[in-house]
């Protein structure tokens, strides 16, 4: 999906952010990839920068060379990239484009990063659809009662041959009903055709709930492991991870190209 095309999704909170003094617009003007003048000692580089900033101190996953000019890019524990120079003058939050085809090198390394491995997905906690052969598969984490969730199921209808997870992700601070609509969905007979019903047709499901819904806790460890904070997100089986409504020709790309 192109980058600058609008992404829209409900957001469980806000993220860690880094606020910096506003140099970082400047990357996205005059960036050039160089090779690194001399080796560096990456444990030394993060003693400097936890020295001079320790609110980083535990959040540090990863260190590296960014490959342009001499800045390096530090890798944090919510999945977000700073950058900073080897004598820790500066640090950087913002994107570093190519400017010979304003190529997001920042995201395109974030997509890198953020990869789910889509062999370590628990399937069987997740709703399993099947479109016609359902050849190609797609992972998504939905809110039964996340308007931008039934949007895209409005779109996901018209995609065939395709298997669809669903993993059932209530955010109960944006719909306090959620997680009980979820559990009645999780406990109905066929929860395939409740989740199409509620989502697609507005109608009222079973009000069972006595069936162990313990798989929807887990559920929420999945998304909170995957740094999913918001619905609904799409997974690729390249674990592209993607947030937002995709129309059903962006959808047929990706699932294509992938």
């Amino acid at each position: 999906m192109a980058r600058n095309k609008k992404i829209i999704t409900q957001t469980s909170g806000a993220r860690m952010k880094y606020k910096m003094m506003g140099l970082g617009l400047v990357l996205c003007l005059i960036c050039c990839q160089v090779a690194e003048a001399q080796d560096t000692n990456y444990d030394l580089l993060k003693e400097k920068i936890l020295s001079k900033v320790p609110k980083l101190k535990g959040h540090i996953q990863s260190i590296q060379s960014s490959g342009v000019w001499d800045l390096y890019e530090v890798d944090t524990d919510d999945h977000q990239i700073i950058y900073t120079d080897k004598n820790v003058s500066y640090l950087f939050a913002g994107e570093i484009y190519q400017t010979t085809n304003l190529e997001n090198l920042t995201q395109k390394r974030l997509d890198t990063i953020n990869a789910v491995a889509w062999q370590d997905l628990p399937l069987s906690l997740a709703i399993k659809r099947v479109k016609g052969n359902g050849q190609r598969e797609l992972v998504v984490f939905s809110d039964p009662d996340c308007p931008y969730c039934r949007r895209l199921e409005s779109e996901l209808k018209n995609i065939n041959d395709v298997t669809i997870y669903t993993f059932v992700y209530p955010i109960a601070s944006l719909h306090p009903h959620a997680p009980q609509r979820s559990a009645e969905i999780w406990c109905a007979h066929n929860r395939a055709q409740a989740w199409d019903e509620y989502l697609l047709n507005k109608k009222q499901i079973n009000k069972n709930t006595q069936c162990d819904v313990s798989d929807l806790e887990k559920v929420q460890l999945l998304a909170e492991k995957l740094n999913i904070n918001g619905t609904p997100t799409l997974i690729f089986k390249n674990g592209q991870k993607v947030p937002g409504v995709i129309s059903a020709n962006d959808l047929e790309k990706l699932l294509g190209s992938h």
